[in-house]
């Protein structure tokens, strides 16, 4: 394997793998809660394809040879569902705010996915551009804790303080970060604080209620795309040490 990959790529590779599986055990839509509508024809068959991309990509991106192959096959997928399933409700509800940070959620697994395609493809080319992206989609990501501060709260562990404070503390270093990158100043530590937030949300919120309930299919899922988000960030952060060498 590439020496250029770091530990936001094998993240990656396992989220990817486990939406998978999780896809093709309950023959739905396990990455965007259900938003495929259920009249749509061969919702099932779908479904099960959109698994098997995950899964297979996945794959692929743990195994040398066809590491590459993997990268592509997951950038296209999660470009397709980003430009089919989300982009178009910006035009058809632009004044609900989940429109938008559906698409900035969706547009961090993007990025990732295609910082790891660039730590794969020769000359590296795709870097920059995903690191534009994944400031773009932080920003959405940030104001959703201010337009859903009661259910951001909501979510936070009761041994932990002031939850409205964190709702919106975390949902300023959201747009703060995202800034930081657009304009290039301290990018490569907000990506890198990013991260790390993402990272916490994963193993204080959603790890304690799979433990707690291991049967809940909604926290398996809101783990595993936690966990897929965090390693899109992960490899966007790792992308700066790429381009450094």
């Amino acid at each position: 394997m590439s020496p250029r990959v770091g530990a936001g790529y094998w993240l990656f590779a396992a989220s990817m793998v486990c939406l998978g599986v999780l896809g093709l055990i309950h023959g739905d839509f396990a990455l965007v809660w259900q938003e495929v509508p259920p009249w749509v024809p061969a919702r099932a068959a779908i479904a099960y394809a959109c698994a098997l991309a995950m899964l297979i990509g996945g794959l692929g991106l743990l195994l040398p040879r066809s590491a590459y192959l993997g990268s592509v096959i997951l950038l296209i997928y999660l470009t397709l569902w980003l430009l089919l399933l989300r982009v178009p409700k910006l035009f058809t509800a632009p004044l609900v705010e989940v429109s938008w940070s559906g698409c900035g959620e969706n547009a961090v697994l993007v990025a990732g996915g295609w910082a790891v395609f660039a730590a794969l493809s020769p000359g590296r080319r795709g870097g920059p551009a995903a690191r534009i992206l994944y400031g773009l989609a932080l920003l959405p990501c940030g104001l959703a804790h201010f337009a859903y501060a009661k259910e951001t709260a909501a979510i936070i562990p009761g041994w932990i303080p002031q939850h409205f404070a964190w709702a919106y503390a975390t949902g300023a270093a959201y747009i703060a970060a995202g800034a930081a990158i657009l304009l290039r100043r301290y990018d490569r530590l907000a990506a890198q604080l990013s991260t790390l937030m993402m990272a916490l949300f994963t193993l204080l919120i959603w790890a304690p209620r799979v433990a707690a309930t291991p049967s809940d299919r909604f926290n398996w899922t809101a783990l595993l795309i936690s966990s897929a988000l965090t390693a899109g960030a992960w490899a966007v952060a790792d992308s700066y040490r790429v381009t450094s060498r």
